[in-house]
């Protein structure tokens, strides 16, 4: 809970800064890319947030990774700091929050459609549609697979759930017969 309110913070902070510079598209894709640099690498991770390392060692590391990735300089300004103040950890809640502000100020929101096999992009396009009336914002969709639902699809935007598997309605025909008994 406490990585949350760090994240959302920072990441207001940044986008306020952002939107004066019109580098909204640019911070969130450079934070994107940061949050998975620290996700996926253990010893990016390591290296910025083990305290065995002193201070200025892990500040070091953040520094020369913001070197070689040749952000912006607001950016790695931003990203320095959060070595400087032991918030390297933050980064991945950062980004999701940050993205999110984004998303609120352009109307979009983040879906995912999970099917048990691809999609055909005639369908997926009219998927996103349908999910882009009910909510009234433009929706980025995100596919998944996932063989255990059987087939149909299941729809998630935001608070929204859209559940037309096979697997459940499977599962709902087997809870009123057992209710039938």
């Amino acid at each position: 809970m406490k990585n949350d309110i760090l994240a959302k913070r920072y990441a207001k902070a940044l986008f306020i800064v952002g939107k004066e510079e019109n580098a909204l598209d640019d911070y969130a894709k450079t934070l994107k890319e940061f949050a998975e640099l620290y996700t996926t690498l253990p010893e990016v991770r390591d290296g910025l947030t083990n305290r065995i390392y002193p201070a200025d060692v892990r500040e070091k590391v953040m520094f020369e990774i913001v070197k070689n990735a040749g952000v912006s300089q607001i950016m790695g300004n931003f990203l320095n700091l959060l070595a400087q103040k032991n918030r390297a950890n933050v980064l991945p809640e950062i980004a999701a929050s940050f993205q999110g502000m984004v998303d609120v100020e352009r109307n979009v929101c983040q879906g995912i459609v999970i099917t048990a096999k691809a999609l055909e992009p005639a369908l997926l396009d009219k998927a996103k549609q349908t999910l882009e009336k009910i909510t009234g914002k433009q929706v980025v969709l995100k596919t998944q697979i996932d063989t255990a639902i059987i087939g149909g699809m299941i729809a998630k935007v935001g608070d929204i759930i859209l559940d037309g598997s096979i697997k459940t309605q499977l599962e709902g025909l087997k809870e009123s017969i057992k209710g039938s008994e």
